[in-house]
């Protein structure tokens, strides 16, 4: 199920994407060809777009509505050259596709911990380590994996008890911390690609000066501006990461926390049960 909700919102930005460059790809309607059959369609393009469309941009005062965030966002990068924009733009879905599957995933592991020993502590006090065991099964999470690992080996003594739960235990954060090499690299990555299209675009910039023989601010400013313009989203795809990675790892903290701690209380109750000298 998180590998399929990862997937959707892998699709769902793909397509936004496409839809964005879709948006600035589209020609003007001066420019479409003089066929007959386009001069025929576009006079009942023109009456339906003008009857359907409100006047959303002009407020009563008949000054021009401001632009939202998104929107300046979206001209912005759509302003910027493709050949860089969309090498981050895909780094931020990997990203978001990884993130989101983790946290998920840890969500799904986040379990009630006490709740969990408390039913174990109940089968332990019967005598019903089987019980106990049912129970870790019956539970998701690495919390209750480790628990049943530990409950397997009971006849063979706390000692062997506490070496399965270590090292099962090393195996669990193995999986919890699985992806997060690739996040921390999308977040090295961003910014290196953004720096990599302002050098780019700098280059180009000189390039333009060197053929006109002048410094003229027309001349210049549209390659500085796409130039900075992708390491604008480069940090915000990386600042967008770190949070989420952040996140990420203080929930991992969290879960281990509860797993030791509930270690720790297994080995307490199956020595106040007995459960050793059975």
């Amino acid at each position: 199920m998180r590998k399929l909700s990862a997937l959707l919102l892998v699709f769902g930005l793909v397509a936004f994407a496409g839809n964005i460059y879709a948006q600035d790809a589209t020609p003007d309607s001066t420019n479409v060809d003089d066929s007959t059959e386009v001069q025929a369609a576009q006079p009942a393009e023109e009456e339906v777009a003008a009857d359907a469309t409100p006047a959303a941009t002009d407020t009563e005062s008949g000054e021009p509505e401001p632009a939202t965030g998104f929107q300046v966002l979206k001209e912005k990068f759509i302003q910027g050259s493709w050949e860089f924009m969309l090498p981050i733009l895909i780094t931020l879905i990997i990203g978001l596709a990884l993130s989101i599957e983790r946290i998920i995933t840890l969500n799904i592991a986040s379990v009630n911990t006490e709740k969990l020993l408390t039913q174990i502590d109940d089968r332990l006090k019967a005598g019903d380590v089987e019980g106990a065991m049912e129970v870790c099964r019956a539970t998701p999470g690495p919390t209750a994996s480790v628990l049943y690992e530990g409950l397997k080996n009971v006849k063979n003594g706390p000692d062997a008890v506490e070496k399965a739960i270590v090292s099962y235990g090393s195996v669990q954060m193995g999986l919890m911390e699985k992806g997060l090499v690739w996040i921390s690299l999308i977040i090295a990555l961003a910014p290196m690609l953004g720096f990599f299209g302002t050098v780019i675009g700098m280059v180009a910039a000189f390039d333009n000066i060197e053929r006109a023989g002048d410094i003229s601010p027309t001349i210049v400013a549209g390659g500085i501006k796409v130039a900075l313009l992708t390491t604008v989203f480069g940090l915000i795809v990386a600042m967008i990461m770190q949070v989420l990675y952040n996140y990420i790892v203080s929930k991992i903290d969290s879960i281990t926390n509860k797993m030791e701690e509930a270690s720790f209380a297994l080995i307490d109750m199956l020595i106040e049960s007995n459960a050793f000298n059975k």
